[in-house]
């Protein structure tokens, strides 16, 4: 940028005849600057110009020197308005840390066409503290927004990032919930560091450090004869709440709705063993319509067609947006087919697993019903997911990885190599003592100590 010029000072007169100095240049943008510096201690010169009063200046008046000191000083102080102006102007340019996030979240659902389920997950995070829980009473703590959201976004450094962090940490929030509140950040600021957003030269996220978390437990997951007694409590209607009451005493209930409940809990049933012999995600079996499933003719089995999931209510794309067909054995082919008798809702693009209404369930009503049904059978507590790891840990002791992979629908088969580790069967014992030549030995059981 070039520098202002040199001022000149010259000697104008107000109305009144008064002499003072001006001072006038050229700022650094070609305009011409003005400014009035003060009275002059000057007087006519009779020549149509000004010459130095004689005496000593007064206070409040100006000799030409200390007017050339004072016009110097008056073109530092434009100058430095005029940067500030600038600086004013294109700093209202740069968004705040809650606009970009807003936009983020428009982004992923509008050109990245991001799951439903995890766009809720990220509105909530980035709720306003004191925001109203979608479900209950609760509130959102809003920690993000609290933090900066109405910061510029390119003045949110890695030092704020950190010091942020260490705060959920001092909150007792575990490692695994802070490193999601910092993923969010991440990406959040990657979006603003695109070119066509807002070219943030750097992400500050990724200066800080993400939380150690311990390693995943052991998979745990029900066996067959697990599975069926679950299926049995549903069948019993041990899954169902406490029963509608008044005063103590239950609600009487027509047989006709009776009947509904019967329906309603052997779905249950068969749900939770089309997922245990399937591995399909919850939302893929929510979303599994009649015409999906194609029988053996002699009813060993059935194959499916994942094409759809839902997420968050809305039906979409199952996850990695590929469709895939996968194996059913018979206990899972029969368990369609006993739902396939019912009155209702059995033509070819029918829910399967639906509501009286014929829509698709509600997975956070399902998943409690699972709960109080495990319990009611006496299992161990697993969450509904395990019942695809069921599937996958199953499957592995006797098939190629690769078709677990395949029936499961992982992208990566680093995602299926986890059940490879999971708990010792019978059938493991078996394959050691023959790896070891000890199979159909009797050895003798060792004598106790001797006192």
């Amino acid at each position: 940028m070039p520098l202002s010029q040199t001022p000149s000072v010259v000697v104008r007169e107000w109305v009144e005849g008064k002499p003072y100095f001006e001072a006038k240049w050229r700022d650094a943008r070609g305009r011409q600057c003005k400014r009035r510096l003060g009275q002059a201690w000057v007087e006519p010169d009779g020549d149509g110009g000004w010459k130095k009063r004689r005496g000593r200046v007064p206070d409040g008046w100006l000799d030409e020197r200390e007017g050339q000191v004072l016009a110097a000083a008056k073109v530092a102080e434009v100058e430095r308005e005029r940067l500030a102006e600038e600086r004013a102007a294109e700093r209202a340019t740069i968004p705040t840390f809650r606009l970009v996030a807003l936009e983020w979240l428009a982004w992923k659902r509008d050109v990245k066409g991001a799951a439903p389920s995890t766009l809720v997950n990220d509105e909530a995070m980035l709720r306003d503290a004191g925001a109203r829980h979608r479900r209950g009473s609760g509130v959102a703590k809003g920690r993000i927004m609290g933090a900066f959201a109405e910061q510029e976004i390119d003045a949110i450094d890695a030092r704020a990032v950190s010091g942020f962090l260490r705060e959920l940490d001092a909150e007792g929030m575990t490692p695994a919930h802070v490193n999601e509140h910092r993923s969010v950040l991440h990406a959040i600021f990657n979006y603003a560091m695109k070119p066509d957003t807002y070219s943030l030269s750097a992400n500050p996220v990724s200066s800080t450090d993400k939380r150690a978390t311990p390693p995943p437990p052991a998979l745990d997951f029900y066996e067959v004869e697990e599975l069926e007694a679950l299926s049995r409590a549903c069948e019993r209607g041990e899954q169902r709440g406490r029963a509608p009451h008044y005063r103590g005493r239950p609600n009487v209930v027509s047989e006709e709705e009776a009947a509904a409940r019967r329906a309603e809990d052997h779905q249950d049933a068969e749900l939770f063993r089309v997922k245990f012999y399937s591995g399909m995600r919850l939302g893929e079996v929510l979303a599994l319509r009649w015409r999906h499933i194609h029988f053996a003719a002699d009813l060993s089995g059935a194959v499916l067609d994942v094409q759809r999931a839902i997420s968050a209510g809305v039906e979409k794309d199952p996850k990695g947006r590929r469709g895939r067909q996968l194996p059913l054995p018979r206990p899972g082919a029969a368990a369609l087919a006993r739902l396939g008798r019912r009155d209702d809702f059995t033509s070819p693009d029918d829910y399967v697993f639906c509501n009286r209404f014929g829509d698709h369930l509600d997975p956070s009503a399902l998943r409690r019903r699972y709960k109080r049904a495990a319990a009611a059978a006496g299992l161990r507590p697993i969450k509904l997911h395990g019942l695809r790891h069921s599937a996958g840990s199953i499957l592995a002791r006797a098939v190629p990885l690769v078709t677990v992979r395949d029936v499961l629908g992982h992208a990566d088969l680093r995602t299926t190599n986890r059940y490879l580790h999971t708990k010792i069967d019978p059938a493991a014992i078996l394959a050691v003592n023959v790896a070891f030549g000890a199979e159909g030995t009797d050895e003798p059981s060792p004598e106790p100590d001797q006192e």
